[in-house]
This record gives C-alpha cells, structure tokens and sequence, in this order.
C-alpha cells in the first residue's frame, strides 16, 4: 500500500478482476458455480487479510455495481414475453416482499425474542433474490425463454421493492411510522420510479436515434444505466426500479427506432461483459464482508432465519404464484388475447423455489445500517447467514434441479 487512496483503489481493482478471471477458469473444471466459487475466495482472501485492511462500502455495492448489474438484465428483457408473465413477476416482487418479511419478522419475534421492527428490517434485507447462477444456468441449457423472463422479472423488481421497504423499515424501527404513512410512502416511491425511469429510458432512446454510431450509442447507455439510478437515489426513489424501467424502454424502444443492427450487438456483447465483470465482483465483495468467525455467535437466531426464508418462499411460490395462476386461468378471460396470469406448471414453481438465492443487495442493504442502529451486529450476521445458507445449497444445486424440469411447460 502506498498511502494514496486513489493508488490503493486501483490495486484493489485490479487484484478482484484478476481473481476473477483465475476463478472463472478453474470452476469451468469443477462442478461449482461461479458466484458460488467467487463468494469462496472472498471468505478466505477475508480471513488472510488483515483484519481492516479492506471494508466492503455499501456504496460501492449499490452505486457501482447494481446499477449496471439490473440495466444489463433489463437489456435482455423481451417486452412482449414481460407482458405475458408480468402478472407472475408483479406477484412475485410486490406481495411476495411483503409476505416474505413479514414471515422472517414473526419467526424472528417468536423464536429469538427480536423485536417486530427489527425482525421487519431482516425481513426486507433477505426479501430481494439473486439468482445469478440460476440465470446462468438457463442461459447455458437453453430453458424455455417465458421461464427466464419470470425468475429474471422478479429479481429484478423485488431488488427495488425490497429496498423502498427496507428503507421505511428502518425509519419504522427508529421512530413512530404509521401503517398508512408507510403504504403511501411505498406506493409514492414505486410509482414516481416507474415514471422517472420510463422518461429516462425514453428520452435515451431518441437520442440513440439520432446517431449511428455504436460507442456513441454504448456510451449514452452508460449514461443511462448510472444517470438514472444517481437521479432516483438523489430524490430518495428507488434506483433499482427506475434503472430497470430505464434498460426495458430503452432495450424495446431503441431496437425499433434508429438502431443498427450493429449497434445493437455492440450493445449486447459490451453490456454482457459488463455484467459478467460486475457479478464477479459483486460476489467476491459478498465474501469479503462476512466474518465467518462472527456468524457463529449468530448461529441459533441464523438457523431461525434461514428456516424462515424457506417457509416463506414456498408459501409465495406454491401457495401464492402457483393457487394464483390456476385460479385466474379458470376465472379470468384473456386481456388482448393474453392472459393477464398463464399457469404456471409445476415444474417451474420448483424452479422459482429453488431460485430464490439472496446476495449481493442483501449484503449492501445490512452494511448500509447506520452505525448507532440497534442490534446492528446480529441483524447483519442473520442477514449473512442466509445469504450464505441459499449460495451454498440452493446454488449449488440449482443446475441439477432445472436440468430435469426446466423444459417442463410451454
């Protein structure tokens, strides 16, 4: 180390993404996946290292990383495939965050004695799913595309739900919130996201139409992707929705509007090494942050979580997504010739199950508790260990699942 903090940051840098890199070609030997692989030399690089030799910054997480992260994946979202699953993913990312927490804050209440409110701030922390190697795995055995769109689809929008309710937990669980104050403060923040990402992405793709130039183009995407995560977060809205709102407008409405076949493959190629250079690092800072010493002070409370999080995920998948969708299917008639809710075959709902992995924005939203909240510590080592508990089991099963059901379904 040198002293100069600039210096030190690009060594750092430099050091992940060659880690990375070695880690991407000695997993394609081994039966692991590579986040799973990634959050493991993280783990150990944490114990080598110096105790506070390197911290993991909450703003590193979701000011570098996410935003990138969640404008690639809606890059890929395909607009008519999103409105045949939307009722899917809509019950998914905005019920089921609040089903979910709700089950992890009572669990925690009744068998650990953690206060309602601070079992509701776990609860929105561990509410946001991550299913990269899930994803990953789709990609490379080539799963049925609407399939895709609904795990993808929920990730993507349960990240912002879950952060708009994270953060009016913690405001709960420092002072007096009234139940109505903290809908209208959701149903505020998810609306003005939703437009001021739709004008974003939008606005972005008419400028788009007027060049023909690819790096003009990758460029204004860029601009796009972080432009409207850091105006979101500037008027505290939620970034993740906006940035996501932003990628589908841009993605659907700028490939039928002045750009190039070129340009959208240069858009494609680029993006996609992007995301692949994010997830690594996302997943390598997972590891980083975790003290396997000090989850183990957190063991039982952990254990409780974790049994929380699978208790919750069937009851929204099985109970809430799948009874859903065969009820509409029966009752509903078709909106435009589609149906507002397909049914969901069962194969699938075990998918969607099994996907429910947390990582990175779990981590980020417990390292960004402030300094003085109370229980910080165990509420930050449940966190962790659930985060653990779903990339090393349901991770590193996940391939074998979709293996034998994925093509289950139309």
């Amino acid at each position: 180390m040198t002293g100069d903090p600039t210096i030190d940051a690009i060594r750092v840098f430099v050091a992940l993404v060659g880690v990375a890199g070695v880690a991407a070609l000695v997993v394609r030997r081994l039966a692991i996946p590579y986040p799973v692989a990634l959050v493991v030399v993280g783990l150990a690089a944490a114990v080598v290292l110096p105790q506070g030799e390197f911290e993991v910054s909450p703003e590193l997480v979701l000011l570098v990383l996410v935003p990138g992260l969640v404008f690639e994946a809606a890059l890929r979202l395909d607009i008519a495939e999103l409105r045949r699953t939307f009722g899917g993913i809509a019950l998914l990312a905005v019920p089921g965050v609040f089903l979910s927490a709700g089950i992890v804050a009572a669990v925690l209440w009744l068998a650990t004695g953690l206060s309602p409110s601070l079992g509701l701030v776990v609860g929105a922390m561990v509410a946001a799913t991550d299913p990269v190697s899930v994803i990953a795995t789709f990609r490379r055995l080539g799963a049925p595309r609407a399939l895709t769109t609904l795990v993808e689809g929920e990730s993507l929008f349960n990240d912002g739900t879950a952060l708009v309710l994270f953060a009016i937990a913690v405001r709960a669980a420092q002072s007096e919130v009234s139940a109505g104050e903290a809908v209208g403060s959701f149903v505020v923040a998810v609306a003005a996201s939703v437009v001021l990402g739709a004008v974003a992405g939008w606005l972005a793709s008419r400028l788009v139409a007027t060049v023909d130039d690819h790096l003009v183009e990758l460029t204004l995407s860029v601009a796009a992707a972080y432009g409207t995560y850091l105006l979101a977060d500037a008027i505290h809205q939620s970034g993740i929705i906006a940035t996501v709102v932003a990628g589908v407008v841009l993605a659907n409405d700028g490939r039928r509007h002045g750009m190039s076949k070129a340009s959208q493959e240069a858009l494609d190629l680029v993006w996609e090494f992007v995301a692949f250079l994010l997830t690594a690092l996302a997943f390598l800072l997972v590891g980083l942050a975790i003290s396997l010493g000090e989850l183990a002070a957190a063991f039982a409370p952990i254990v409780w979580g974790v049994l929380a999080i699978v208790v919750a995920r069937v009851l929204v998948v099985y109970g809430l997504l799948g009874a859903a969708s065969r009820f509409l299917r029966r009752t509903a008639p078709p909106l435009g010739g589609v149906r507002r809710l397909p049914q969901v075959p069962m194969g699938w709902l075990h998918v969607l199950f099994w996907a429910g992995l947390r990582g990175a924005v779990a981590v980020a939203m417990a390292l960004s508790l402030p300094p003085d909240f109370p229980e910080r510590s165990l509420l930050q080592e449940i966190t962790f260990g659930i985060v653990l508990f779903t990339l090393f089991v349901q991770g590193t099963m996940a391939e074998r699942l979709v293996r034998r059901v994925a093509p289950i379904g139309p």
